[in-house]
């Protein structure tokens, strides 16, 4: 049975990646105080604190899988590492975009930091393409 070799990069950042979860964990109780209401939010401050959390959550596992795939590819330079990183950054960014776009008192709708989150999506996007073709022209 062949085992699995990540280059030390990727392993690098899965163990950082592994790590964060227990951040995760941690929005994870701060969500039930939320929902129990002992944390005064609008509606709109509670949908985006669930929407931050989801998204730390999936694209952390998200991330992890695609370090699996990553040294499978014949990427090299820049595409290598936006392949590589471009996931777990919109992890950040995206995560990190829905809390700061919902911070303030009674707040409504999103603030000027909304972009944060786009800025996240266009990380997603960079990183997936360049592993999918990565991977298809491997």
């Amino acid at each position: 049975m062949e085992t699995l070799a990540l280059s030390n990069e990727s392993r690098t950042i899965a163990g950082v990646l592994l790590l964060t979860i227990v951040t995760i964990q941690f929005g994870g109780w701060f969500m039930t105080r939320i929902v129990r209401g002992q944390v005064p939010m609008t509606d709109f401050q509670k949908a985006f604190a669930r929407a931050g959390h989801a998204h730390a959550g999936v694209l952390v596992i998200l991330s992890l899988v695609a370090l699996l795939y990553v040294d499978a590819t014949g990427l090299t330079g820049v595409p290598l590492w936006i392949g590589r990183s471009g996931i777990p950054i919109a992890a950040i960014l995206m995560s990190g975009g829905f809390f700061a776009s919902s911070a303030g008192k009674d707040r409504t709708g999103p603030n000027g930091f909304l972009w944060i989150l786009w800025l996240g999506a266009l990380s997603l996007a960079a990183g997936v393409v360049c592993l999918g073709v990565g991977l298809l022209t491997a």
